[in-house]
């Protein structure tokens, strides 16, 4: 394989506590298990050739290193910041590290719910934001970035 023919590689950050999806607060996150999310994640990379690698972590630098160690690798970045969305400047300036698409993904309207939920710190510095459509935001972030970065499906 050529370089201008490289696979692309996505990488996909889950922040704090989504490692507990299904079972914290399903009236607000749904029943669907962060593992599943990954495993239909990594099923649409293929039809679109592209490679699409996970990270959880309930840790901001562990979050920063992962962001980190994508420079001049990754293709594009769907990022669920989770609680550090409201807080987290290292995230932020991070992801101004790397020049590729980055696409922030919220499971609920952050604007529909507590006042300290509204800023986010990743917005400004974001491609763009897919908030409050569930878990079909991870998706349409994956269709989003695929566009962008020029793959077509197999």
């Amino acid at each position: 394989m050529s370089p201008t023919n490289k696979t692309k590689t996505i990488v996909v950050l889950h922040g704090p506590n989504l490692n507990m999806l299904g079972l914290r607060e399903p009236d607000v996150y749904g029943y669907t298990r962060l593992a599943e999310i990954d495993t239909q994640l990594e099923t649409l990379g293929k039809q679109w050739g592209i490679t699409i690698q996970t990270f959880q972590s309930n840790h901001e630098g562990a979050i920063v290193d992962r962001i980190q160690a994508g420079l001049g690798i990754v293709d594009g970045i769907i990022i669920n910041p989770a609680a550090y969305t409201h807080t987290s400047i290292a995230i932020r300036d991070a992801l101004l590290t790397l020049s590729v698409p980055v696409i922030e993904v919220h499971i609920s309207n952050i604007h529909r719910r507590e006042p300290f939920r509204h800023h986010s710190m990743i917005a400004d510095v974001a491609t763009g934001q897919i908030i409050g459509l569930g878990i079909n935001g991870y998706y349409l972030a994956l269709r989003a970035i695929a566009d962008i970065i020029g793959a077509t499906p197999s």
